[in-house]
């Protein structure tokens, strides 16, 4: 996961914030309103959409491959669909066919393959990951909260005046949320579970090696001591990958997905932080 996506996925969690129907900026009705039908988004569902389609503009030309960079949107998007019970389903897929295919504004916005633009996503990179991901939406959703609090250990060690500490603040929130991913983890469920596993391990990974070049006296990410997770200890985040990395190399044949490889809109990223 690069800072970047990081920092597009907060942005647009800005225009978010709390109620659906209270947006948390001023004129995030501005923006959200630019891919809606009409300039006009009336509707939760719409404004989901809408903030689906933003993130994937946003993020499209990160120097990532299109099938791993085009989670982050899909995750994003089932945590808000989540968010609203009423929404009337329970997997992805569904969603996706039943109000995402016929959107004008995706139609517009999104290429329809890998030659329309420089955008890594592209409509067929989108159906493919969406079906390959037969899972409840809910279930992506806790991956999504994982993936969110690796997001905040970004935040926290880009802090402006950041000095590197012996343990960090949001790792221990992110040692919550992957524990109780790996505590429901099935591998029965089918590969999508351990394709998102893997994907979070992979993105730690990153993040650790981040962490470890601007900190030069750093060895690991260690949690500061939060009460549901540790007392007076602190906690080498790494060792709750090792039982999953077991797993992975086990059931490696169940993860294997076939992806084709192959528009980011820069100023838009710079637009919505003002």
């Amino acid at each position: 996961m690069a800072s970047k996506v990081c920092e597009s996925i907060n942005t647009i969690d800005e225009y978010f914030a709390g109620d659906l129907n209270n947006s948390g900026k001023d004129d995030s009705g501005k923006y959200l309103n630019m891919y809606c039908p009409d300039g006009n988004c009336s509707s939760d569902e719409l404004k989901i959409i809408s903030g689906f389609i933003m993130l994937l503009n946003m993020i499209g030309e990160e120097d990532i491959d299109s099938d791993k960079l085009v989670e982050y949107p899909i995750l994003w998007l089932s945590y808000k669909l989540n968010q609203k019970k009423e929404n009337g389903t329970t997997r992805l897929d569904n969603f996706h066919t039943g109000n995402i295919k016929g959107n004008d504004c995706y139609n517009t916005h999104i290429a329809a393959d890998s030659g329309s633009g420089s955008n890594k996503i592209y409509m067929g990179v989108i159906d493919t990951k969406i079906e390959s991901m037969n899972i409840d939406i809910k279930d992506i959703s806790n991956f999504y909260d994982a993936f969110k609090s690796l997001c905040n250990m970004y935040s926290e060690i880009g802090a402006e005046g950041y000095q590197c500490k012996k343990c960090l603040e949001n790792a221990g929130e992110f040692f919550e949320k992957c524990e109780k991913v790996k505590n429901a983890f099935d591998i029965n469920k089918g590969s999508s579970y351990l394709q998102l596993w893997s994907s979070l391990s992979n993105d730690y990974n990153i993040f650790k090696q981040e962490y470890i070049t601007s900190c030069d006296n750093a060895s690991s990410v260690v949690a500061c001591p939060r009460s549901s997770v540790t007392k007076n200890i602190l906690i080498t985040i790494g060792i709750i990958f090792v039982a999953a990395s077991i797993l992975l190399g086990v059931s490696y044949k169940y993860s294997l997905f076939g992806f084709r490889k192959r528009s980011q809109k820069q100023h838009l990223r710079e637009m919505l932080k003002k």
